[in-house]
């Protein structure tokens, strides 16, 4: 059962993002929306030192804990927000208490859609992890995401071999959506009990992101690309997720190509619940800063 901070919020949701996305026109608005500005709010500025650079045209921020000493471990993070959405203040959260672990986080702005696609981002973010494997070794880097961008963080990682570089010590997704053809029927079981997502509104959002390409295209639905000679993997997800059941799928798929991987499902959670300020979270975000801190 549902904690009453989550209850509020899924009543909040479902009347805010929920119900808009049900259709083609209000899915359509939203993801022409200006977007945010993805510079780092005051209070992540204040507390942590942080730099920005370009690379191949598209931003970087590197935040790093105060101090004298540069870290010797690293997380490189892929924010969510269906490809359309900036990065928020709830990932600004979860990265701050990374730097406070004593990590370099590297955080890349990919370019969202419908302005770009997935084309444009794998490019720009393979060559982010190549500057970051010059300076931090594999064995203490971890690649992680959430939502969007926990798929996007898979894909990554299945693509790292063909351009020659190293697996991550371990990969951490939070609600990853890996299939973006949302074909999965279970979906349809879980569907109602998920407040926030709406298959109407994120498949629009898929079709802008993957720029007419098919939806199947492993860099799009890591759920179709190689599961063998990945890093060891953590999955994150709640019982009323709309991503849980292809989730669960991955979890099987890794686990029959022989790889290690780590289901953590939460009774009851949203999703992303491990950003939100919520009591189902607490569990995961200490899991997560566990495994952070033993890199």
């Amino acid at each position: 059962m549902s904690s009453l901070v989550t209850h509020l919020l899924s009543l909040a949701l479902r009347v805010v993002r929920k119900r808009p996305m049900g259709s083609v026109e209000n899915a359509w608005e939203w993801i022409r929306e200006p977007k945010g500005e993805p510079a780092p709010p005051p209070w992540l500025t204040r507390r942590h030192w942080i730099t920005e650079r370009k690379v191949g045209g598209f931003s970087t921020f590197t935040v790093r804990p105060r101090g004298a000493r540069e870290p010797e471990k690293a997380v490189l993070y892929l924010h969510g927000g269906t490809y359309v959405s900036e990065i928020s203040a709830w990932h600004g959260i979860l990265i701050s208490r990374m730097a406070d672990a004593g990590c370099r986080v590297e955080v890349p702005i990919y370019g969202l859609a419908p302005e770009h696609t997935y084309r444009e981002a794998f490019g720009f973010l393979q060559q982010v992890y190549r500057g970051l494997m010059a300076d931090v070794a594999p064995a203490r880097t971890l690649l992680a995401g959430d939502s969007a961008g926990g798929g996007l963080a898979l894909a990554l990682a299945q693509t790292l071999r063909e351009v020659d570089l190293p697996q991550p010590a371990r990969l951490v997704l939070i609600s990853p959506w890996t299939d973006l053809t949302m074909s999965n029927p279970d979906i349809f079981e879980v569907q109602e009990k998920d407040p926030w997502l709406n298959p109407v509104g994120i498949r629009e959002a898929a079709k802008e992101w993957a720029g007419g390409d098919d939806l199947t295209e492993p860099r799009l639905s890591p759920l179709y690309g190689p599961m063998a000679g990945l890093s060891p993997m953590d999955l994150y997800i709640g019982t009323r997720d709309l991503l849980l059941p292809d989730t669960r799928r991955l979890h099987e798929m890794v686990t029959r190509a022989g790889g290690e991987v780590n289901l953590f499902e939460e009774e009851g959670a949203l999703h992303i619940h491990p950003l939100l300020p919520v009591p189902e979270g607490s569990p995961a975000r200490a899991r997560i800063m566990r495994t952070v801190e033993e890199l």
